[in-house]
């Protein structure tokens, strides 16, 4: 894809342009850049459209589920007329409509150990907006094989957690989070995804331009009952099973147990 941006591009983005060390060449990274989301969900809904409306180049998303009334309080890619309708499919079109200058690739597939390179070949960086911790566990692994950054998220009811993983660099997911917890209905605020979504796009969106600070090596927390983040340092686990000592991927050669919990929040 040309990086090469028309007249209507230009004004379309000519509010972010303005932003210190991004202009047409951060924006011009960005068109040339390929984002793999996995999950159309209550995470991914507003991780992609902030994404599109930024004006990355290329958005593949992956989900294999159907739009259910359920998930209409948060998941807001999706509407009443999509009922039952593939939510890639769904998503596809929302972001079409939203932007046209994106290209949309829609992938209605389970995410698995047999076609995660597949799916996720030629991203710039993956978004982890899964909801449930055995898929979550394979796109880390991914990332790692790939060596391509991940942003993690996940949500419960008013709580969500962010992470940014940089491979042979920081902590992976398995690191933080060595079991995580069984997928279940858990209860759910939309707006909390909607925020912890929103900072999956804004983290990338910032390394596909290299603007902003450094990432990773910490976890962001929220509290939406009380309206407040606080950060918790994080480090490699030199026996962690994805990325440490004898893992399938690659040595590393420090690291420790990370503080903080044993399992995270979906």
């Amino acid at each position: 894809m040309s990086a090469d941006m028309d007249a209507r591009e230009l004004e379309r983005y000519s509010r972010q342009l303005n932003l210190p060390g991004w202009g047409k060449p951060g924006q011009e990274k960005l068109k040339a850049a390929t984002v793999f989301v996995a999950g159309a969900g209550g995470l991914g809904s507003p991780a992609c459209l902030y994404l599109a409306a930024a004006g990355v180049g290329r958005l593949v998303i992956a989900d294999h589920d159907k739009v259910e009334m359920s998930n209409l309080n948060r998941q807001v890619l999706h509407n009443d007329g999509r009922l039952n309708s593939p939510k890639a499919a769904s998503a596809a079109a929302t972001i079409r409509a939203l932007n046209p200058q994106v290209e949309v690739v829609a992938m209605g597939e389970e995410i698995t150990n047999g076609n995660v390179d597949r799916l996720a070949a030629g991203a710039s960086i993956l978004l982890d907006c899964l909801d449930d911790f055995p898929s979550r566990y394979v796109l880390n692994r991914c990332a790692l094989r790939m060596r391509v950054p991940m942003v993690h998220a996940a949500i419960s009811g008013m709580e969500g957690h962010l992470l940014f993983i940089r491979p042979g660099e920081t902590a992976c997911l398995r690191c933080v989070f060595r079991d995580g917890p069984s997928r279940g209905v858990f209860p759910v605020l939309g707006a909390v995804p909607g925020v912890m979504g929103s900072m999956e796009a804004l983290e990338a969106l910032k390394y596909l331009t290299g603007t902003g600070g450094p990432q990773g090596g910490s976890m962001l927390i929220f509290d939406g009952a009380t309206g407040e983040f606080r950060r918790m340092t994080v480090a490699r686990d030199p026996k962690c099973p994805d990325c440490g000592v004898g893992g399938p991927t690659f040595r590393v050669s420090e690291g420790g147990n990370p503080a903080g919990p044993s399992s995270a929040r979906v």
